[in-house]
């Protein structure tokens, strides 16, 4: 599965930013459903059906939604290679306000608990496969290895890309001055999100000095963890990495973290996790940067389409092999 690139694909940060700015977009249409939840909230999930029965579930990264490049080229390979397709938007992700105060956070799994366990219920998918990207890739692994024997019997595998597994250590990347264009347009979107929350609750969120926030740290210790039960910034990034959970994952599993990914650290790369987990396969190609993995060449289907493909493929495969 070797990713083969040309200059200038070598580095990182071009690796990053030219599909979102140059990729172009692939099509695929979106029937949408509203998903309500137990706790009065809901979810849009976006679905591309042609009665296949499989369906991939795809979840996207931080403040990000189904209709990103990544996530539209990567429904389109599976509608492809005979998937149905599910694109989660995660709260407040679809382009209209989630009801509740609390939103949405990196490790956030109970909304994809109940839309697989509604999928199972359904009965009319014989496997279910999980794609998270970034932010989604750690929600998919912490879900999968948090609590085993809750995950529906019909997910069958997962590929996880760009994962920040230790989120305190994503952090720390990202403080980096060379990081400083993505966390000054993530943060940007967060702030604005805030805001907006906070005109439908004033009492409960404080705005004031909003604008001076300029580190995941700050917005994590001022807004996420107290809006979600956690003690501060790092109490959130120790509970919420998924690092702490694969040791438990007993499906098969994918981890695809391009070494040169600017958002990860060293410790964002689980590589004794995987060593004694035979269900995880952990993947570092050379180049890939974040939720980037562009082909030589640049053809309509991204390297990371064709890998988790082909790794699904393989969990069909192992399926049929055991029946």
């Amino acid at each position: 599965m070797r990713l083969r690139t040309a200059f200038p694909f070598a580095s990182g940060h071009v690796q990053t930013i030219f599909p979102p700015l140059l990729r172009p977009r692939p099509r695929i249409s979106y029937c949408r459903e509203r998903f309500e939840l137990s706790d009065g909230d809901f979810v849009d999930l976006d679905w591309s059906r042609n009665a296949h029965p499989s369906v991939v579930v795809l979840l996207h990264g931080l403040e990000g939604h189904s209709k990103r490049t990544y996530m539209l080229g990567m429904a389109r390979a599976a509608r492809l290679f005979g998937h149905d397709v599910l694109a989660f938007n995660f709260r407040g992700c679809s382009g209209e306000p989630n009801r509740l105060i609390q939103m949405y956070h990196s490790g956030w799994t109970r909304d994809l608990h109940e839309v697989l366990c509604a999928l199972q219920q359904q009965g009319v998918y014989d496997q279910i496969f999980l794609v998270g990207f970034s932010l989604g890739g750690n929600i998919a692994l912490k879900y999968l290895g948090e609590n085993p024997a809750v995950v529906p019997d019909s997910v069958h595998g997962c590929v996880g890309f760009s994962v920040p597994c230790d989120l305190h250590n994503s952090a720390q990347a990202l403080s980096r001055w060379s990081c400083r264009p993505y966390t000054h347009y993530l943060l940007g979107q967060l702030r604005e999100k805030i805001v907006a929350k906070a005109r439908l609750y004033p009492d409960a969120l404080d705005i004031r000095g909003i604008e001076h926030i300029t580190t995941f740290q700050q917005f994590d210790d001022r807004y996420t963890a107290p809006l979600h039960g956690f003690a501060d910034a790092y109490d959130y990034w120790n509970k919420s990495s998924c690092k702490l959970y694969l040791p438990h994952i007993g499906i098969s599993t994918c981890i695809v973290n391009a070494r040169n990914d600017p958002f990860l650290g060293p410790q964002c790369y689980p590589r004794a996790e995987a060593m004694h987990n035979a269900c995880i396969e952990l993947i570092m190609p050379e180049t890939g940067g974040h939720v980037g993995f562009v082909p030589h060449g640049h053809s309509f289907l991204y390297w990371s389409e064709w890998c988790a493909m082909q790794f699904f493929h393989q969990c069909c495969a192992q399926t049929r092999s055991h029946k």
